[in-house]
């Protein structure tokens, strides 16, 4: 009896071609990637690299200019109603209703999306004990803090038992330890549910762990991959170095002007290689009070792709954690 042929998985998402323009800024310039069904799947991109736009059109708010956006084969411009019942979706910006409680929010989105009442109350209380809120149940929304508010906004998602869960920058304005957490939930989702999870960051150690990576910036997909297929195929090497004057800063940086990527404060980074520390140190060893080596990371993936660091996007973000939160996302889409 012959092998069987494996069936590769089945795509939940596809994009095939997407542009989208906004007067003269083009947000999305012929997107085409695609998401497989169970994957946990990242867009990895500063603020305003139109990660947003995408989510916006994949959850028919927006109409995209060109190309074909289908979710589980349905064409969301065509059929924009039987595309978004399949969807769970968690915005950047909060759209609970802090007046009512928690286990209110939830019964008021199962209601929209139709689920029968005996269903709809079973998966309240699945959805409140997977996100750890059933003792919450009872009480306001405004009474939780920010972290738990972003758990019941992806409980709320699962309500209607969608198979694919978009998430816009779910963890912006949280602490790490409640970043940790609720990317803790989003993998147990996907091993307990068999869902497909696309979620959207700018913070790079969290898609470390992500099944695969599309990193986009500027409205193109600029690489795609697993995160280490990413590292070895892109990534480089640094050194940083902090030079004890002034003097010693300047003269590093122009012997190494070719090989200098990036300043903060004091501090230099340098793409290294097998002899290049070697040499550096022979010439400045004794004109730097710190050196550190980086191994190829997903940072500098985006270092070699973009010419600059995804961690100097990330820190402005985090300054401007309550302005975006107020205005709902990136700024130029």
């Amino acid at each position: 009896m012959p092998d069987a042929i494996p069936v590769p998985p089945a795509d939940a998402i596809h994009l095939d071609a997407i542009s989208k323009r906004y007067g003269r800024t083009l947000a999305l310039d012929g997107v085409s990637f695609a998401v497989r069904e169970q994957e946990l799947f990242a867009l990895l991109g500063p603020n305003g690299a139109g990660k947003t736009t995408l989510l916006h059109i994949l959850s028919s708010i927006l109409r995209p200019d060109s190309g074909t956006a289908l979710i589980d084969g349905i064409d969301v411009a065509k059929n924009p109603r039987a595309a978004r019942q399949r969807l769970g979706i968690v915005f950047q910006e909060p759209s609970l209703d802090d007046r009512l409680t928690v286990r209110e929010n939830l019964e008021l989105h199962g209601l929209v999306f139709g689920v029968p009442r005996k269903l709809r109350r079973q998966r309240i209380e699945e959805m409140l004990a997977l996100v750890e809120l059933s003792d919450w149940a009872a009480k306001p929304v405004r009474t939780l803090s920010s972290g738990m508010k972003r758990r019941l906004e992806i409980a709320r998602a699962l309500i209607h038992d969608s198979g694919i869960l978009l998430l816009d920058e779910p963890t912006v304005g949280l602490d790490a330890q409640t970043r940790d957490r609720i990317w803790a939930y989003l993998r147990r989702l996907r091993a307990e549910r068999d869902i497909t999870v696309l979620v959207t960051t700018h913070y790079i150690e969290e898609v470390e762990s992500c099944d695969r990576v599309c990193i986009i910036d500027g409205g193109k997909v600029l690489a795609l991959d697993t995160p280490e297929a990413l590292k070895q195929a892109h990534g480089q090497a640094l050194v940083r170095v902090t030079p004890l004057t002034e003097a010693d800063s300047a003269a590093i940086s122009a012997q190494y002007a070719d090989r200098l990527t990036g300043r903060q404060g004091a501090e230099l980074t340098l793409v290294s290689d097998d002899a290049f520390i070697a040499a550096f140190l022979a010439e400045f060893g004794t004109r730097i009070s710190a050196l550190k080596v980086e191994v190829p990371s997903l940072e500098t993936v985006f270092l070699s792709l973009t010419g600059r660091e995804l961690r100097d996007q990330a820190a402005g973000a985090r300054e401007q954690t309550f302005a975006f939160g107020k205005r709902g996302g990136e700024h130029t889409r």
